[in-house]
């Protein structure tokens, strides 16, 4: 892990694709939530948001609401809008550029994430310059086109025992399902519609930052 790079505190890490209630409002509930990350996720299709400018102005705008604040601003796939944005961190996957690439282009400064959808991935993080994983699908999703194979919990029990870097769990969850999840096994819990599509998104940010932190004993 990079000492040089902001903690991932324990908590909800909300990722933004194209809410509903728009960004710059959930990232201002996010904030009074007490968060600890929201992670703008810059998809062109399907969105309101057509070019690059745009994704850029977005970026910014964010980075200005969250500046000064415990909530850190994390930009998924894109090193060039993190860097210009002044993001906190940067998260890649898989078929994205090489975690030691992003690493050179970001500096030491930023948090460095990395998804992870299987044990042999994770064991190979465990070489790579990253400060945390993403870890899933635990459960079914509709976030993704084409996701990855469901995980489970039991997985995910496996993955913290493997990885040598926090692990963020995504996929599929939602404050039941967070319940159930041993708080030794993740130090965040990431969710897009739970949140998104919630008839009150910044209630639904509170109820689960709190069953999070509540889980600790667990």
């Amino acid at each position: 892990m990079n000492a040089s790079a902001p903690r991932l505190r324990r908590g909800l890490y909300l990722v933004l694709t194209d809410p509903p209630a728009g960004y710059e409002r959930m990232a201002e509930w996010a904030m009074d939530a007490g968060l600890p990350a929201i992670q703008f996720r810059p998809k062109r299709i399907p969105s309101r948001i057509a070019t690059d400018r745009e994704w850029l102005r977005v970026a910014r705008a964010l980075r200005a609401i969250t500046r000064g604040s415990s909530t850190l601003f994390i930009v998924n796939d894109r090193p060039d809008l993190a860097i210009l944005s002044e993001a906190d961190g940067i998260h890649v996957g898989q078929e994205d550029l090489p975690p030691g690439e992003v690493r050179r282009l970001i500096g030491n400064q930023r948090l460095l994430g990395l998804s992870t959808h299987n044990l042999d991935q994770v064991r190979a993080a465990n070489a790579e310059p990253v400060d945390y994983i993403g870890f899933g699908p635990l459960f079914e999703t509709n976030s993704k086109d084409h996701p990855d194979p469901v995980t489970g919990p039991d997985l995910l029990a496996q993955a913290a025992a493997l990885s040598r870097h926090p692990i963020v769990a995504i996929g599929g969850l939602t404050a039941e399902r967070v319940a159930t999840l041993p708080c030794a096994h993740y130090r965040c819990a990431a969710v897009i519609r739970a949140v998104a599509e919630a008839t009150d998104p910044a209630l639904a940010m509170k109820t689960l930052q709190r069953q999070i932190q509540e889980n600790e004993w667990i």
